[in-house]
């Protein structure tokens, strides 16, 4: 028996329902046709965002602002649908029909958009400028066409997002410990592919649509999707797949609805006198924080649903001590959650302003003129080398040094949040010199770009995405480690949901700034044109946010108490054992 059961897996089954066996099924290979589709996913979505908001604004002639916000709605509701995906993928689909099904939407909607700019009737008509007078800014027919589009997008980004890296895990035993070892370096690897994907979209997708056609360069991101789940699929027999768990959302709530009847009792002194029907292998330790929960696992009257042959308890009035214990878990995540969103929020003005700002400045190399969004390129290669440079360097030093192999997740988000406010610093100062060069030229004639050089905006861009190198996979490790087994998919979605925010937040500041500056008839911080406007402030705003976050931060993480699993030891006496079935609340 323990030689078959060293073969398999311990929790995953194969495509026809059975035991996995490890020498057939997961491990690399299986983990690498997953990860095409995450090139992919990048390839498109990085490749329409970072050189939208060119597009919104030269082709449909809208205002600065307006179309900054249209970007970072567009991003945000992409990691916002995270949450969907993984619902859709804990309750009913499985994480393999999920990523396929919501792979499938993305790519309608990248041929939708392919299709909208390539009908001139579904553009305003063209003009001298940019949007400024006598340039007629699109209808709303047309902006509902390229609204449908980019949700469409952004349905399916949502959708696959929050499953493709538990997927991704799931080809790899945790009790395993070279296949837990195989699993460390996947988070890694997992990111290197992303900033892969990343990198072709900011430099081949946006010369193509630059010199090429948009249309086209969108419809390569259709094929490359389309060929990304061929391979996808090519692979059903080779994956390990987890059984699905029930909705981690519906037992929270039970929780919460469970402790909320029983809100007037008052808790048990001995806490082995707390319900507990989970085995001895899966119960996790009592902890003291969040009391007031732990009255949902109080045994009284009427708890239990008598059937024909036996009793189970009633999941929306009695919980068990790990269920309990698997939402404070999610509990605690929150506070690390909250402070890691303003990040995103810095995130979002490398796609939108420093892009416009990189659109004014003189951008050539030679003979060849750099596309204002290809910029971004020096953001994925500070990823790549920060990377790089952290995976060979970094962590065999601090193994040495501290036996521990490389920072802790939550190491790694304090560095990249102090990165991404040097980012803001730097970017305020680059600001104040490319606008001093713009009113020296007021009055000279537009339409010529500014003599000062782009890339004096690159430290900007090296600081943030060196930044987004160690809080990304800081992100991703802390929030599935430290997250209960069978809400990992949820916790995914959770920590994708900082980026949604991150870019719902930039939004709200925008709208916000814009007001507040630009009363009494002025153009304020941010005005149509970023040449009138003190964008040089609103950065700096930014960067005093970036301090007190990191502030706040700091606390959390001192409060932040790890995942306690519980042996068998704690276990027995901690809790009294119960007849019912793991799957009950």
């Amino acid at each position: 028996m323990e030689g078959k059961m060293s073969w398999t897996s311990s929790d995953a089954v194969d495509y026809k329902g059975f035991p996995a066996n490890k020498s057939k099924t997961g491990g690399w290979l299986p983990a690498a046709l997953i990860l095409g589709v995450e090139i992919s996913e990048r390839l498109s979505t990085m490749g329409i965002a970072v050189n939208l908001v060119t597009y919104l604004t030269g082709t449909m002639h809208l205002p600065s602002s307006s179309s900054a916000n249209i970007v970072t709605d567009f991003m945000g509701t992409c990691f916002l649908l995270c949450l969907l995906g993984g619902f859709l993928a804990d309750s009913f689909l499985g994480r393999y029909k999920t990523i396929a099904i919501f792979a499938t939407i993305q790519t309608l909607g990248t041929v939708s958009l392919a299709i909208s700019t390539k009908i001139p009737q579904l553009q305003p008509p063209p003009c001298d400028g940019g949007a400024g007078a006598g340039c007629q800014p699109a209808n709303g027919f047309q902006m509902g066409i390229l609204y449908l589009a980019l949700y469409l997008i952004a349905l399916g980004t949502g959708g696959l997002k929050s499953s493709v890296s538990g997927f991704g895990t799931d080809q790899f035993d945790d009790k395993d410990e070279k296949e837990k070892a195989q699993m460390a370096y996947f988070f890694q690897r997992f990111f290197f592919f992303i900033s892969t994907g990343t990198l072709m979209a900011v430099t081949v997708l946006v010369y193509l649509q630059d010199e090429v056609g948009r249309s086209w360069a969108y419809g390569i991101c259709s094929v490359s999707m389309l060929i990304s789940i061929i391979i996808l699929l090519s692979g059903t027999k080779k994956y390990r797949y987890k059984k699905s768990m029930g909705s981690p959302i519906v037992h929270i709530f039970q929780v919460f609805a469970a402790s909320f009847k029983k809100r007037k009792m008052s808790g048990p002194f001995n806490i082995a006198m707390l319900y507990e029907d989970a085995p001895m292998e899966a119960k996790i330790a009592h902890t003291e924080q969040f009391r007031f929960l732990d009255k949902a696992a109080i045994v009284v009257e009427g708890d239990f649903e008598q059937n024909v042959s036996s009793s189970a308890p009633n999941p929306w009035k009695l919980c068990s001590v790990t269920k309990i214990e698997e939402v404070k878990m999610m509990i605690r995540l929150l506070p690390i959650w909250a402070t890691t969103i303003l990040f995103w929020t810095t995130y979002a003005q490398m796609i939108t302003f420093s892009v416009e700002q990189a659109a004014t400045m003189k951008r050539n190399l030679g003979s060849f003129q750099v596309p204002a969004g290809s910029l971004t390129v020096f953001f994925v290669a500070a990823i790549l080398i920060t990377l790089a440079v952290y995976d060979r360097f970094i962590m065999p030093y601090w193994k040495k040094l501290k036996g521990k192999q490389g920072f802790s997740s939550l190491q790694r988000i304090a560095i990249g949040l102090v990165l991404s406010t040097l980012g803001m610093a730097v970017a305020a100062y680059s600001e104040m010199k490319r606008l001093s060069v713009a009113k020296s030229m007021a009055g000279r004639g537009g339409g010529e770009d500014l003599p000062i050089s782009v890339f004096i905006l690159i430290p900007q861009f090296f600081l943030v995405g060196s930044g987004e190198a160690f809080i990304y996979t800081g992100q991703l490790d802390f929030f599935i480690t430290q997250s209960p087994k069978g809400m990992k998919t949820m916790s995914t979605g959770l920590f994708l949901t900082t980026l949604s925010l991150g870019f719902f937040v930039s939004s709200f500041l925008v709208s916000v700034v814009k007001k507040v500056t630009g009363g009494n008839g002025g153009q304020g911080w941010l005005a149509d044109n970023i040449n009138d406007g003190r964008l040089d402030l609103f950065y700096g705003l930014l960067t005093i946010l970036g301090i007190v976050n990191f502030v706040a931060y700091l606390v959390c993480a001192k409060w932040y108490k790890p995942k306690n699993k519980a042996n068998n030891k704690q276990a027995q006496m901690s809790a009294v054992n119960g007849n019912g079935s793991v799957d009950n609340c």
